[in-house]
């Protein structure tokens, strides 16, 4: 969200009431959830989950440091925020600013980094450049307001640069940077037309070093989205169509021209707090409208990440005093269990009244359901797997009394089981519905052939050493292109050679293209982990847990000794593999 640069410590802006009734404004129902053996007075439609109709690939689900505006996070409280344990909220993606000045650009660095090493990404907005770079202009009846100079645009792309270089150099390789935070509700900082902004994006936009986010309308505004869908040169130097819902009406989610024309752009909602920031986030049923939100924003919208305002506030996931808030259990049903990789899959969404229902796959072989039922009366809830096994499901429940509390296991019967979700409720369901791709040993060891290539993976030069590349080379089944899965949990695996005893690494948690794949010690790092997806003719791909890209043979080299890196998963023949179990 918008909170200005002058916000005290223990409050909010001025105009923050303002801002909270356009919120409430888009606020509808939420979900429940269900507890084994509870009595249902209400049966619903069966849900349907289809694992092979994929929709979006989900980023994450995380939330804003500013310590500027209200300090930073605790070392415990970061923790809490991005770790995936019980207790934990399990963000997986951190929201920072990008100050205007330079001498202020480490100030959310601690908070950035502890987010990286457990496996989050990190992106940044700027809500002014540089003094320098602005002018002031008349904005009807606003004398003084601001904006980027037109001889400024491409020094303000230096500027991006120059902040995003400041982050990689310090241990920070940020997914993406924004143009602007909230262009058309910049009563306190800058202001941007549509125009400007197709200008920018077309003429600067594209000598920017990561992933470029815009427009982040402050409330899903089109009129800010349309023009740089319907450019062909800005939506060329754009990677991610960014936005908040400040009191987006549910009607208004959906977006059929991103889906006509943002093929190979990623959609995301980068701001918000739901229903208000008056109210605490321990009010109860109230916080179930955090899950209907979510609900609403992957299964309507589409989004493939979603980003609360401050991480830690009294009407947000964690409270002042660092403990999770019910509003934050509602997000940990969503952040926890649905990590970055996951592809959303079809599931009858609104099975009955007031009962709210999306599913996700990680990998081919793990399914996980998010159930919200805001209603008051408990629902007997059948649950379909189509085309798909599965012998039993785990469950967490939150309620009036409990947060993400593990509920034990309900045994599934020919793809099918039933429960019963409390009323007032949201649970979060997780099963394994078949064997990984390839049928997958983890006491055997395997030598991966590269498709394209006909060649293996290889240890180059037989290194032991931390950082040692990662090439391919003509199959010799030598112990240097042996490798074994480490199962990591939720769909992830991670690939240890047999030479060396170390596994694949994504160097430095890199999220860029081209990044190199080394050899590491085994930390159980989310850039050593990797799910397996299948692809034609009985070859699986190999997609990182923390960038989401795939492991491939760079530019589909046929040479021994070529680099083996990640990039973005798009199915080519080089980033396909073939296991070939030894002995």
């Amino acid at each position: 969200m918008t909170h200005g640069r002058n916000e005290p410590v223990s409050g909010e802006r001025t105009w923050l009431s303002r801002r909270s009734a356009l919120a409430t404004m888009g606020a509808l129902p939420v979900l429940a959830a269900m507890t084994p053996g509870a009595t249902a007075s209400a049966a619903a439609a069966t849900v349907v989950i289809d694992p092979s109709a994929r929709r979006q690939t989900i980023r994450g689900f995380g939330g804003m440091a500013h310590a500027a505006w209200i300090g930073d996070l605790t070392a415990a409280q970061r923790d809490t925020a991005f770790g995936t344990g019980e207790g934990r909220l399990g963000f997986s993606v951190l929201r920072i600013p990008v100050p205007e000045n330079q001498a202020d650009w480490s100030r959310d660095l601690a908070t950035a980094r502890r987010a990286v090493e457990l496996g989050a990404s990190v992106i940044a907005s700027p809500w002014n450049p540089p003094a320098r770079m602005v002018e002031t202009f008349v904005r009807g009846s606003q004398t003084d307001a601001r904006r980027l100079r037109y001889d400024m645009y491409g020094a303000y792309a230096q500027h991006l640069n120059d902040f995003t270089a400041h982050m990689r150099n310090n241990g920070v390789n940020l997914y993406g940077i924004s143009v602007q935070n909230e262009p058309d509700y910049a009563h306190e900082w800058t202001w941007w037309t549509p125009t400007e902004m197709v200008r920018f994006l077309r003429e600067n936009a594209g000598s920017i070093s990561t992933r470029v986010i815009a427009p982040e309308s402050f409330q899903y505004l089109k009129n800010m989205s349309d023009p740089i869908l319907n450019d062909s040169a800005a939506l060329a130097n754009v990677d991610i169509i960014g936005a908040h819902l400040y009191g987006t009406p549910y009607a208004n989610f959906p977006y059929p021209l991103f889906q006509q024309r943002g093929a190979g752009k990623e959609l995301w909602m980068t701001e918000v707090y739901h229903p208000n920031s008056s109210d605490s986030a321990d009010l109860w049923p109230q916080a179930l409208d955090v899950g209907e939100h979510i609900h609403r924003a992957m299964v309507d919208a589409e989004f493939q990440a979603y980003i609360w305002w401050y991480v830690r506030r009294s009407y947000g996931p964690m409270r002042e005093d660092g403990q999770i808030s019910k509003r934050g259990a509602n997000m940990a049903h969503f952040a926890r269990f649905v990590r970055p990789g996951y592809v959303r899959i079809e599931a009858t969404a609104n099975p009955a009244s007031n009962v709210y229902v999306s599913a996700y796959l990680g990998g081919d072989s793990t399914v996980v359901v998010v159930a919200v039922n805001k209603g008051t009366s408990a629902v007997s809830q059948q649950f379909s797997l189509a085309n798909s096994t599965a012998s039993s499901v785990s469950s967490w429940l939150t309620d009036a009394s409990r947060n993400v509390a593990p509920q034990g296991t309900t045994s599934v019967s020919n793809g099918s089981f039933t429960v019963t979700l409390p009323a007032r409720s949201v649970t979060t369901f997780v099963t394994g519905v078949s064997s990984a791709p390839g049928g997958v040993d983890t006491s055997a060891w395997y030598v991966l052939v590269n498709r394209n290539s006909g060649k293996a993976l290889d240890v180059y030069n037989l290194s032991t050493a931390d950082g040692g590349r990662i090439t391919q080379w003509a199959r010799n089944d030598g112990n240097q292109q042996q490798w074994q899965f480490a199962d990591s949990g939720g769909g992830h695996y991670r690939l240890r050679s047999r030479h060396s005893g170390k596994v694949l690494d994504v160097h430095n948690w890199s999220t860029a293209n081209g990044a190199p794949i080394v050899q590491w010690a085994d930390h159980n790092g989310a850039n050593q982990q990797w799910r397996l997806a299948d692809s034609a003719g009985g070859h699986i791909r190999l997609i990182n847990r923390n960038s989401g890209k795939a492991l491939e043979v760079q530019n589909a080299s046929t040479a021994d000794g070529a680099d083996v890196v990640q990039y973005d998963d798009w199915g080519g023949t080089n980033q396909q593999w073939q296991l070939v179990q030894i002995g």
